[in-house]
């Protein structure tokens, strides 16, 4: 493989604070020279085995049901006027649409129970709560818009509207909402300062193109009732083209909210198969919330476990695990990436698998030098940052002095140790958040991902190193033929996530579109990890910047930490202080409390040159404008603040000699000796300890 250059040059330029010598070394030798151990937020190490029983999660709770959003009202204590019904059955002709008729069984199943039972209520339930003269003018509206849609002329700009006026109750407009769309799924209603305005929906028009309108009126009141477990089956289809383009055009618009799949139609001809595309709701994202008696009934299933791996990617790790137990990488969390060429001991949550599921295949994993151990049932996922920090066991190998150094190397070793446990190092994000070694760095991802510049993301994402293996073998197959489904006959099964990628590909095609559904295929937490790269690598070079113009002093515009006790990067603007003039000059502030913000929606940045240079660099990387929010892919980026500097804890050592020869003459000097340097040290969360030891060897790896 080519050296990585521009990488050596970015981190050969990084600054230091302190002012000793160093001293020359070798770190990851192996893996087990560089032991990672998790500290969880109780301070207690998570890599000890605990005797505790694997619970049979199974006899305590029923099987996870896993349902979409439920309808949000019924209708319930209302009353109903008879006089409604004649103008709603005028409305239904000119709908043109058999509300009665499915296009399969499998839809009576599904989108008759859940909606028409309720649909004469609905139908009453307008007159109930509209006047007669504007339930007629909302009938009429309804008409002139499928007339104008009958006849293939275009609705003229804007769209028009009609307002259903005021209505202060909040209940009453939610069920408004609901019976409108219910009853008319061609129209739309939004809130305006509670104003209910009606609109025609353009996704039906523009579905109606693709399958009769008899299907797009079923399939957007499907959208609408939200009824969980429900799934929705187009008509059958024997043209591939087309059901690409329904699938095409069901993801684009509704993506987040359903999935789609194809399907043979039961009993169907093998030499002329009918294929039906089924949707159905995705589940929803666990989010935090009060739990009733009916949510722990529901209870989804969480199992803890300390991972222990060894010379494995963190992502390999969870993609290999997650097939094994027929989860996707998304249902694992965990509260922080670990190094690859190391022995590594993090905490992690699965869902959907019973603690006895995991415990089943630890000597499948073993051959991946994986172990798991600590299983037991919890309650939540993990949330990334959601730890004390890291305790580091590191082997330094070859440890001698620096060319041109005289000194004695012992005396070098205690002066650098001694030094950055008093005075710290600066708080550089590590190489190995940004690829280190690799042709693409993972913040050039991040910038084309904050760009919305999709298809060369995936590019990006899939350039080949300089090796020959299956592996890169397929990456440059595919850029030189875009071919998303010869690539996956080519790419290993092992490598879950570009096989993810690829097969959405596959499925959607090589455009902004289709490249755009490709990273839906990742987890939330990976593509985020990517525009999380590029915000860190503009981080390092705003802490040189600030280094390099003021040194150690604090000054006026500098931005600091009033929270003694915060370890973290996550506080909030609240606890953040602008230095003053008068701040500098009483020297109010250390450099220990100086922050730099993390590139985000919701920071400030410093008010002096620094703050200016993070205007610069965003201009110089076509960020200008940009407000780190990414729609397409829903990424939201509030940013952060982080101290400048950090200081490990309970650092110690231990010099060992390694001599080559069986007899050492008597009397030698110990430079004569090969030394080996075993340091033990803990650091906060989001520190690294190869920048640690960057600034005690005054070296870079």
């Amino acid at each position: 493989m080519e050296e990585d250059t521009d990488f050596r040059i970015r981190f050969s330029s990084l600054c230091f604070i302190t002012d000793h010598v160093g001293f020359h070394g070798t770190i990851k030798s192996s893996p087990s020279d560089f032991v990672v151990i998790e500290i969880d937020e109780q301070g207690q190490l998570i890599n000890k085995a605990t005797d505790e029983p694997v619970c049979k999660i199974s006899e305590i709770l029923p099987a996870p049901n896993n349902f979409a959003k439920k309808t949000k009202l019924g209708f319930p204590n209302v009353s109903f006027e008879e006089g409604s019904n004649q103008q709603v059955n005028t409305l239904v002709r000119c709908s043109d649409v058999d509300q009665n008729r499915q296009s399969g069984s499998e839809r009576e199943e599904t989108i008759n129970d859940g909606t028409s039972q309720g649909e004469e209520e609905k139908v009453y339930l307008l007159g109930s709560l509209l006047d007669e003269k504007t339930n007629e003018l909302l009938n009429q509206f309804a008409c002139d818009i499928k007339e104008k849609w009958n006849s293939k002329s275009e609705l003229t700009e804007p769209s028009p509207e009609f307002s259903l006026g005021r209505i202060l109750d909040k209940k009453q407009r939610a069920i408004l909402h609901s019976a409108i769309r219910q009853k008319f799924p061609f129209l739309l209603t939004v809130g305006k300062n509670s104003e209910i305005v009606v609109k025609p929906n353009l996704e039906y028009k523009e579905l109606c193109h693709l399958v009769s309108e008899e299907e797009a009126f079923d399939f957007f009141k499907y959208l609408d009732a939200k009824k969980e477990n429900s799934k929705f089956t187009f008509k059958p289809d024997t043209n591939k083209d087309h059901r690409k383009a329904v699938h095409h055009f069901v993801n684009k618009k509704f993506g987040s909210l359903v999935e789609t799949k194809s399907f043979p139609e039961a009993n169907y001809n093998a030499g002329n198969p009918n294929i039906v595309i089924t949707v159905r709701f995705r589940e929803k994202a666990h989010k935090h919330r009060k739990r009733s008696v009916e949510c722990q009934e529901r209870k989804v299933i969480y199992t803890a476990f300390t991972l222990r791996k060894e010379n494995l990617e963190m992502f390999e790790a969870v993609g290999f695990l997650a097939i094994k137990l027929g989860v996707i990488p998304s249902d694992f969390s965990y509260a922080g990436l670990k190094d690859k060429k190391a022995i590594t001991y993090q905490a992690m949550v699965v869902r959907k698998v019973t603690p006895e599921r995991l415990k089943s295949i630890e000597k499948e994993i073993e051959k991946k030098r994986m172990n798991v151990f600590n299983i037991r049932s919890v309650d939540d996922c993990l949330r990334l940052g959601q730890l004390k920090g890291n305790h580091f066991d590191i082997v330094i190998r070859n440890v001698k002095s620096h060319t041109n150094d005289s000194a004695n190397l012992r005396e070098r070793i205690l002066e650098a140790i001694e030094n950055v446990k008093n005075k710290g190092f600066v708080n550089y994000y590590g190489p190995q958040r940004f690829g280190m070694g690799r042709k693409v760095h993972t913040d050039q991802i991040g910038l084309a991902l904050l760009k919305s510049e999709m298809v060369k993301a995936v590019k990006l994402f899939l350039t080949p190193e300089d090796l020959d293996d299956p592996v890169n073998r397929a990456k440059k197959y595919f850029l030189q033929t875009e071919d998303a489904k010869g690539t996956l006959a080519l790419m290993p099964e092992f490598k879950v996530r570009e096989r993810a990628l690829l097969e959405s590909l596959h499925r959607f095609g090589m455009t902004e579109e289709g490249c755009i559904q490709a990273w839906f295929s990742l987890p939330h937490s990976m593509r985020i990890f990517y525009v999380h790269a590029y915000s860190s690598k503009i981080w390092n070079e705003a802490v040189s910047y600030r280094l390099a113009t003021y040194g150690s002093r604090v000054v006026e515009g500098d931005l600091v930490c009033l929270d003694e006790d915060s370890d973290d990067d996550h506080f909030p603007n609240s606890k953040v202080h602008l230095i003053t003039e008068e701040e500098e000059s009483a020297n109010t502030y250390s450099i220990h409390q100086v922050v730099l913000p993390v590139l985000g929606y919701n920071i400030q940045y410093p008010k002096n040159k620094v703050g200016l240079w993070y205007q610069e660099v965003l201009s110089r990387d076509g960020l200008q404008t940009c407000r780190f929010k990414v729609p397409a892919l829903k990424l939201n980026v509030p940013g952060c603040y982080r101290k400048i500097l950090k200081q490990p804890h309970n650092l110690s050592y231990q010099l060992r000699e390694e001599c080559d020869s069986d007899v050492k003459a008597e009397g030698s000097h110990i430079d004569e000796a090969t030394l080996s340097l075993l340091i033990s040290f803990d650091l906060d969360a989001s520190c690294y300890a190869t920048v640690c030891l960057r600034e005690i060897m005054k070296h870079d790896f």
